[in-house]
């Protein structure tokens, strides 16, 4: 029940009290001519009067509110109808519904978070092996060099009269005819051989229906028509499947990537090895030079003290010179060697010691 509904009822209830009082009114008037009784009563009265014609003031009110918002609503439900013909009508048209496919095949492609111009190219051209032009819509790279060509240009002007169709024989009838443009297209699909345009490319082509509801619905008229496609080697992929597919795609890509950083990494490795094999060879022969002048400069100090000095402080004794020749200290201290270090072993410290035993763990 509307506000109108209920306030035309609690009107006319509001009417019908008022005529009862009035009619008891009367009878009493007859009666009790006495007026000065029936003050009350007129009070009564008028206050009911106002309070109707509140009531009234209200529903007239409510009823424009209404009328105004149905009259919204009709408006909306007419434009609503108007952009919905003109979709309808935009899908109709070959290239306007095959558009929408390729806008929706994009979208497919970034969500699975695949890069263009490095996993995957649109619409690239090639020639099969019939010496036929192609031209798909997607060819995705694989991490193994091969390639997956796919096709989004799928007719559904059966599924869209099935959709608009209210009875159910011609609906049943727009669901059959969907099927068999669906699997006309399988057979065109086929007929292009795009693998053999692409090499190295997978021996299949995948045809990508825009909706999940175009390939249900003509599934419930052709059941086996995955199986149909499988075998004229066309994988039909919906955006859900196709997305788990190009996910796959994007995550071996990953993978690959880590491999091969991993593998630049394990070379850069190689190459500091070597340098440092090659440093650790000059510090050594510099460790046998330094250690071969040490013993240079200490014989030449003991022969400078055993022949030269002995001389030079007799000079020293006579007192022909102001200040003693020094004598130079010899050298003392030692080279240090490079010694191959062993890793240590797990649980031990780089010392060797065992940490268990040293009572440093807990």
């Amino acid at each position: 029940m509307d506000a109108a509904s209920l306030l035309t009822g609690l009107l006319i209830g509001a009417l019908l009290a008022t005529a009862a009082t009035l009619g008891v009114v009367a009878l009493l008037s007859r009666r009790r001519p006495a007026e000065e009784g029936l003050d009350p009563l007129h009070e009564s009265l008028d206050h009911l009067h106002r309070l109707l014609a509140g009531m009234e003031r209200a529903r007239a009110t409510a009823h424009g509110e209404l009328r105004e918002q149905m009259g919204t609503v009709g408006q909306a439900s007419s434009l609503l109808r108007q952009e919905t013909a003109a979709l309808v009508t935009a899908l109709r048209t070959p290239h306007v519904r095959g558009r929408w496919g390729e806008v929706q095949l994009r979208r497919v492609v970034e969500v699975a978070g695949l890069l263009e111009h490095c996993d995957f190219v649109e619409q690239p051209s090639g020639t099969n092996d019939a010496g036929a032009g192609v031209r798909p819509d997607l060819v995705v790279t694989l991490s193994d060099g091969r390639q997956v060509v796919v096709d989004a240009k799928v007719p559904f002007t059966g599924y869209i009269e099935a959709v608009q169709a209210e009875d159910v024989a011609v609906r049943a009838e727009r669901i059959a005819a969907h099927a068999r443009q669906l699997r006309a297209h399988v057979d065109a699909l086929s007929a292009r051989r795009y693998p053999t345009a692409f090499r190295p490319a997978a021996p299949f082509t995948v045809l990508f229906v825009p909706s999940d509801g175009f390939l249900t619905t003509a599934l419930e008229a052709e059941p086996g028509l995955l199986e149909y496609g499988f075998a004229r080697d066309v994988v039909l992929a919906t955006p859900s499947t196709l997305l788990a597919l190009l996910r796959t795609v994007a995550y071996s890509w990953r993978q690959e990537r880590l491999a091969r950083d991993a593998d630049q990494v394990l070379e850069v490795g190689r190459r500091l090895h070597a340098r440092l094999t090659t440093l650790s060879g000059h510090l050594i022969r510099l460790g046998s030079a330094l250690s071969s002048t040490m013993t240079r400069y200490n014989e030449t100090v003991g022969s400078y003290e055993g022949s030269v000095l002995v001389a030079a402080r007799r000079f020293d004794d006579l007192g022909v010179s102001e200040m003693p020749v020094p004598t130079p200290p010899p050298v003392e201290a030692t080279i240090r060697t490079l010694r191959p270090t062993e890793l240590p072993l797990p649980g031990q410290r780089p010392d060797g010691v065992d940490a268990d035993r040293d009572g440093t763990t807990g």
